[in-house]
């Protein structure tokens, strides 16, 4: 992939030369920026295939479903209204169930009914585990939107009061609406990070997995070599002997007077054997080469291997947004304390809301990038499971 963005950023040798005027080091940075624009633009392109899109409007019908108006389409959130009903209803805890593909039972079915690995029944429930750690994260995010629908409720409501305690125009009403603010900051700063989740361990059993494939498929192909090199020692002295004695007969043929009827006969019989060795082994109903069963379990553990292996970069990916999203909660929450702490202190608290004003679109930005790079990741595990499926069942 990056050979084919390189080669669009400069299509021909002579772009990459310096010019007169141009120092190399302007050349190189000009190339760089080209090519990470490139990236970026690749990066952009993998959420605008019709399986990703498909993969999305199947995950937000589930939640439009679950959840009476719920924040993924939403475009109004200002209502009070839907703050309070969108806060009573439960959501979609096993979105699962409706965007892995294929589903487990699939995969359970056919591992009783064929002879698969433990290591590739492994691999499944591994990427099923995976799949539920995505869920969950999309449980964070759905609280992580109720919350900011009550930050932006409170902010919307200080503007108010804080304008009017600029003016000296203080009256009881006033007060309660202070009242409320210091409630609802308090009442975000006592919750629990909703992003608060360790991927250590699932990380750490992901890699002992991967080494396990790994190994199992070196050994199996070093017994598949080591078979290969016999046959092909016993095939050349197999070939040599009958070459010998066919010589041999044709000898003694050839002094008799059958020697001419008998010759022919011999020849033929000799070509068409190794006619015969040389397509043992083919199909004859699709023409394809039928495999033993350490070459297809080879196969299936590489597939399993490559599986794994793009599911622990994502997940890598996902955890390093996590964190950055989970360290931003963390902000607010900590802010939010400040101001409780200080009650009734109009400009720290006139700072505090300024501050989570400030930062709304940020915020709300990385949400919905770790939104779609959860769907992304449900869409790659669904292709690496596929994937590993059908070489399981295409020499069935």
């Amino acid at each position: 992939m990056m050979t084919h963005t390189w080669s669009l950023c400069c299509p021909t040798p002579t772009l990459t030369r310096t010019t007169p005027g141009r120092s190399e080091k302007e050349c190189d940075g000009q190339d760089s920026l080209c090519v990470k624009a490139n990236v970026n633009e690749e990066y952009l392109e993998a959420f605008r295939t019709k399986s990703y899109i498909e993969i999305c409007n199947k995950a937000q019908g589930q939640l439009g479903r679950t959840i009476r108006r719920s924040p993924l389409l939403s475009s109004n959130n200002n209502s009070p209204s839907t703050n309070s009903s969108s806060s009573t209803l439960p959501f979609c805890k096993h979105l699962t169930e409706f965007l892995l593909d294929p589903r487990q039972e699939n995969i359970t079915s056919v591992a009783e009914t064929t002879k698969v690995h433990h290591l590739l029944v492994n691999y499944f429930e591994s990427s099923l585990e995976a799949c539920h750690c995505c869920d969950q994260i999309l449980q964070g995010l759905h609280s992580m939107r109720l919350s900011y629908r009550r930050i932006k409720r409170v902010v919307k409501i200080s503007k108010m009061v804080l304008d009017e305690d600029c003016n000296n125009n203080g009256d009881q009403q006033q007060q309660i609406q202070k009242d409320v603010i210091y409630r609802e900051l308090a009442s975000f700063a006592l919750q629990n990070n909703p992003l608060s989740i360790q991927f250590h361990d699932i990380h750490q059993r992901f890699m002992e997995l991967l080494h396990r494939l790994r190994s199992k498929r070196v050994k199996i192909q070093r017994k598949l070599t080591w078979k290969s090199i016999c046959k092909k020692v016993a095939g050349i002295g197999l070939v040599t002997a009958h070459s010998a004695i066919v010589v041999a007969l044709l000898v003694l043929c050839f002094h008799s007077i059958v020697g001419l009827v008998a010759a022919p006969g011999i020849l033929g019989g000799l070509v068409g054997w190794l006619i015969k060795r040389i397509f043992k082994g083919k199909n004859s109903k699709n023409g394809r080469i039928r495999r033993s069963y350490c070459e297809r379990l080879c196969e299936q553990l590489d597939v399993a291997a490559k599986g794994i292996y793009i599911v622990i970069n994502e997940l890598n990916t996902v955890s390093r947004m996590v964190m950055r999203l989970h360290d931003e909660v963390e902000h607010r929450r900590v802010i939010a304390q400040v101001c409780v702490r200080n009650y009734g202190k109009s400009e720290i608290l006139r700072q505090v809301l300024r501050d989570l004003n400030d930062n709304q679109s940020s915020f709300l930005d990385q949400l919905e990038e770790l939104e779609n790079h959860i769907y992304f990741c449900f869409l790659t595990i669904n292709r690496s499971r596929s994937l590993l499926l059908q070489e399981i069942t295409q020499d069935l």
